[in-house]
């Protein structure tokens, strides 16, 4: 049995089919070639050639070959087996022909060789394109170029529009327009760039500091304070009505400028930052009861960003970022 039809097959679809250990078929682009002293065209094609060291089997031929008889893949493998078997018996003595694709043969050194029929062209978009051949134009010769005369009243040679050193100065005028046409076009494309680069990095940059923002959080949440030894008080110790938490009717965005225990602190650096003009306030209560101040608290999310940006990058102060939902 032949599979050389079923390789030829792959071919059109696959620019490798490996035929199992024993090597594999590639093709390989090859634009068009064009032979001006003769007028030969060439239209685009695929090179087929064989390397014998792909032996891995990558399931192309196999599963075509069950699809095409109907058989299980396992059966498809055992048939290549089988073929693969003769295939190696006739490289030692004789040429191996894989109609319709080309010829394989050992050389002196005992190594595979390949040569594919070269009326085979495996690329798709040259369909119907075959090699043509036109015979080149005649060149007319050039060594005395014919004159041609003009006889013009006296009185209309002062009517030309143009005379030939206006014409010369229009001629070294079109390289100065050409250099500045691609200057322009060079600092429009640098612009665009700088803009469009711009915005991925803002956004990459509220991305990123949104991530670090609520990792920051789960710090201060989970941190503790060594306040050294504290004198023995005492204090009367009543009921306090449980906590609840507040139900928010729509969510906060915050730059939070820090959280406090003391309320009193947290009340004096909130008049402190109103008095620098911020429109300061206070956030919901954290879990473990501590105040937080802010240096704004907005419901635009891309608000709360840009002066986040302004607080840490320009100003140099410390924030962070918090959502309230």
């Amino acid at each position: 049995m032949t599979f050389g039809k079923y390789i030829n097959e792959l071919l059109y679809r696959y620019e490798c089919v490996t035929i199992p250990n024993f090597g594999a078929f590639l093709t390989r682009s090859v634009g068009v070639l064009i032979h001006y002293d003769m007028g030969v065209f060439n239209p685009p094609k695929k090179v087929l050639t064989f390397n014998s060291l792909l032996k891995t089997n990558d399931g192309i031929l196999a599963h075509h070959i069950a699809q095409r008889q109907n058989i299980s893949y396992e059966s498809a493998l055992r048939l290549i087996e089988k073929e693969i078997i003769i295939w190696k018996q006739k490289l030692q003595t004789q040429p191996l022909i894989i109609d319709p694709i080309g010829e394989l043969r050992l050389n002196a050194s005992k190594r595979v060789e390949f040569l594919t029929y070269a009326n085979i062209n495996f690329d798709t978009n040259a369909y119907g394109l075959n090699v043509f051949t036109r015979k080149p134009l005649a060149q007319t010769p050039r060594n005395n170029p014919a004159k041609t005369f003009s006889i013009m009243p006296e009185n209309e040679k002062d009517n030309l529009m143009f005379t030939p050193d206006n014409e010369a100065q229009k001629t070294a005028s079109y390289p100065l327009l050409k250099y500045a046409a691609i200057g322009i076009i060079a600092l429009g494309l640098t612009g665009a760039s700088y803009y469009f680069g711009g915005q991925y990095i803002n956004n990459e940059r509220v991305k990123n500091q949104q991530i670090a923002q609520e990792k920051i959080s789960e710090t201060v949440a989970t941190a503790t304070f060594d306040l050294g030894k504290l004198d023995a008080v005492s204090l009367t110790i009543g009921v306090a009505a449980p906590k609840t938490n507040t139900v928010l009717e729509q969510p906060y965005f915050s730059v939070v400028a820090g959280t406090y225990r003391d309320f009193t602190n947290a009340e004096r650096v909130l008049n402190s930052l109103k008095r620098q003009g911020y429109e300061a306030a206070f956030t919901a209560v954290n879990p473990e009861g501590m105040h937080r101040v802010a240096y704004g608290r907005f419901t635009n999310k891309r608000e709360a960003i840009k002066l986040l940006y302004f607080i840490k990058y320009t100003l140099k102060e410390d924030a962070w970022y918090l959502e309230e939902k």
